[in-house]
């Protein structure tokens, strides 16, 4: 690039000198007007407050979740809204014998057998990546081939047994509870174990010991799943998530690697994930209908009073949810391996290749983890208001708008700008009607696209 002329940097410096006296200036008249509505009725304040940073918690998960996908792969994945409708629909269909009284129950299985053939493909992938290199040394390529087809074919059937049986989706899914419940004490145990400075004998003992409690509290957590029938919503929860995570996982090995690797240009990308945005909301439509639909009541739907204020305590776990979801994608990225080779394929995917980190497999474990997240965001904002076949699009721009506002690429301003969105909605509507909310929004994000592109706190 051409050097900055010294009139171009000087145009340069008072455009920013003036960019930053307009967000100085629409700053403390966003406070000012504050101050006057908190003059005027100070629990009504209070009550907008606390429903912008309930909304803002559900589109912060949403743009942590987009934040990570984008900072690693600087792609705009509009499956993502899709991953969010999947979240939602998907509790709704395994407790659709719930809702209002089973009037909505349904249970499809061309549709059971569609999500288990796609859980056995991604299983197959992650076997013959991980358990296949680690036994065919051992026993051969045919045994290990073997092994890895047969359970793969295991894994998509369970996932079948378990969409085929949402009544019993407390008894399904414990084994799968009690063995990831086993896989994470294992691991903390075992690596309290490997810290011990005793000889061989007394650390054998010690990895003896650790496999037995770790063996013990999986069966202990198998067994009081499958004693709460009352755990079934939750449970699913965890089993829709998991679902847009293996959906998201099985577009990006099955087509945006290829067209990543053929195409070389993010727009035939965007083009095929908006195609695969609105072939599933039009599937949803298809299977559920156009028209809203409700999610069973979870808990904490009872309304608190708080300095004059009705609060839910469903939302005070959503930001929960929010600031643990924060915590964990930091730790995750900062604390980890797995986290040093996504910020190296963030700053080049070349380099981080030549230095011997396998980026096909980190980016589909990115692509599963933010799928996640979105699916999370979707449900939860499902379970507070309602559902509709268009609500991962609505999601998918807000989530988009809270990463503009908050600073693109960066995981600190998407919690920032989700927060700060919602507030901001909130507020916004307080002498206006509800339908006003989405144009504030687009709004917000005029402006920061056109003064401060960068955001609020961006990326480093």
């Amino acid at each position: 690039p051409r050097a900055m002329s010294i009139p171009q940097m000087q145009t340069a410096d008072s455009r920013m000198r003036w960019d930053r006296v307009l967000a100085v200036a629409l700053a403390l008249a966003f406070a000012a007007y504050v101050c006057w509505k908190i003059s005027q009725s100070a629990d009504q304040a209070l009550q907008f407050a606390f429903n912008g940073v309930a909304v803002g918690a559900v589109y912060a998960l949403v743009a942590m979740g987009f934040t990570f996908v984008y900072s690693a792969v600087w792609f705009f994945d509009l499956y993502y809204g899709a991953a969010a409708a999947l979240g939602a629909y998907g509790v709704f269909y395994l407790r659709s014998h719930d809702t209002l009284g089973g009037r909505y129950e349904m249970n499809i299985l061309a549709l059971n057998a569609a999500f288990a053939a796609v859980t056995a493909g991604v299983a197959a992938w992650a076997l013959n990546e991980w358990l296949r290199p680690r036994i065919e040394p051992r026993f051969g390529r045919a045994p290990a081939r073997i092994a890895t087809v047969a359970l793969a074919l295991a894994a998509g059937a369970y996932m079948g047994a378990v969409l085929s049986l949402p009544r019993d989706i407390h008894l399904t899914t414990a084994p799968a509870v009690g063995v990831l419940a086993l896989a994470c004490a294992w691991l903390i145990l075992s690596r309290a174990v490997s810290r011990l400075r005793s000889g061989g004998g007394a650390r054998t003992a010690g990895t003896a010991l650790a496999f037995a409690l770790a063996l013990a509290a999986g069966t202990a957590a198998g067994f009081l799943i499958a004693s709460a029938p009352g755990a079934g919503l939750y449970l699913s929860w965890g089993v829709s998530c998991l679902l847009a995570g293996i959906v998201s996982l099985a577009l990006y090995r099955g087509l945006y690697m290829r067209m990543r690797a053929r195409a070389r240009s993010p727009l035939t990308m965007l083009v095929a994930s908006l195609g695969i945005l609105l072939a599933i909301t039009a599937l949803i439509s298809v299977i559920f209908q156009p028209t809203s639909r409700p999610l069973p009541d979870a808990f904490g739907g009872a309304p608190w009073s708080v300095g004059g204020a009705t609060i839910k305590g469903f939302n005070v776990f959503a930001i929960g949810v929010a600031l643990a979801g924060f915590a964990a994608l930091w730790l995750l990225l900062r604390k980890t391996a797995f986290g040093k080779a996504v910020r190296a394929i963030s700053d080049d995917e070349e380099v981080a290749k030549v230095v011997g980190i396998n980026t096909a497999v980190v980016i589909s474990v990115v692509f599963f983890i933010g799928a996640m997240y979105a699916a999370m965001g979707g449900l939860l904002s499902g379970h507070d208001t309602a559902i509709q076949p268009r609500m991962g699009l609505l999601l998918l721009l807000k989530g988009w708008i809270a990463s503009v506002v908050g600073g693109i690429g960066s995981l600190y301003g998407a919690i920032v700008g989700g927060f700060a969105l919602g507030v901001i909605e909130q507020f916004g509507i307080w002498d206006l009607a509800g339908e006003w909310r989405d144009a504030i929004s687009f709004v917000l994000l005029i402006l920061f696209l056109s003064f401060w592109p960068r955001g609020i706190l961006p990326r480093r």
